[in-house]
């Protein structure tokens, strides 16, 4: 089953984050219910994957000017059909900022394990409606003497320093990636 090697993910990721237990069991009573998770087509919403990049020497993250929601964002999108999230916050990472060579920062013998896990309403557009995006993300940090460069997808990329407070980044969503990262720096 395609959904199988998520759900493992997220009972490991489980295991790191125990405090997080009533968002992770959102997300896998989801993928366990909707066969068809990985597709935009999936109502009442659908798996995302999505990048928290660190640069090489971890001071700065990198966030995306998103140009249909115009707020800063983390990489990130839809699987459309890709059942590997890490793959998804991996190819929506290259799309997005224009580098190419990344490291996943957490990783087991089983590969990649999500940073942090996030259920959000994405709002109407057209003649979508607003939908929920259940959002698998992991921490890459990039290589070093890359140029990120703007995508058709976003206004503007910035590399923000993590020991710096942005209140221009105030969601709760970003801020608590922001905490991750600062304690997986210290740990």
């Amino acid at each position: 089953m395609q959904r199988e090697p998520l759900l493992r993910q997220l009972e490991r990721y489980l295991v790191r984050h125990p405090g997080e237990r009533i968002a992770v069991d959102h997300v896998i009573q989801f993928v366990r219910a909707n066969p068809d998770c990985f597709e935009r087509s999936c109502v009442p919403g659908h798996v995302t994957g999505s990048a928290w990049i660190l640069s090489p020497d971890r001071r700065f993250f990198l966030l995306t000017h998103h140009a249909k929601l115009d707020r800063w964002l983390q990489c990130g999108g839809h699987a459309d059909g890709d059942p590997d999230t890490a793959a998804v916050a991996l190819r929506e990472a290259r799309e997005e900022s224009g580098m190419e060579s990344f490291a996943f920062a957490q990783r087991d013998a089983s590969g990649p394990i999500p940073f942090d896990v996030d259920v959000h309403e994405f709002p109407a557009r057209g003649t979508d409606p607003a939908h929920l995006h259940h959002d698998i993300r992991y921490l890459l940090i990039a290589a070093p003497d890359q140029a990120p460069r703007v995508s058709a997808e976003s206004h503007a990329l910035r590399w923000f320093p993590l020991e710096v407070e942005h209140p221009e980044l105030a969601h709760e969503s970003l801020a608590r990636l922001v905490r991750k990262a600062r304690a997986w720096l210290a740990s």
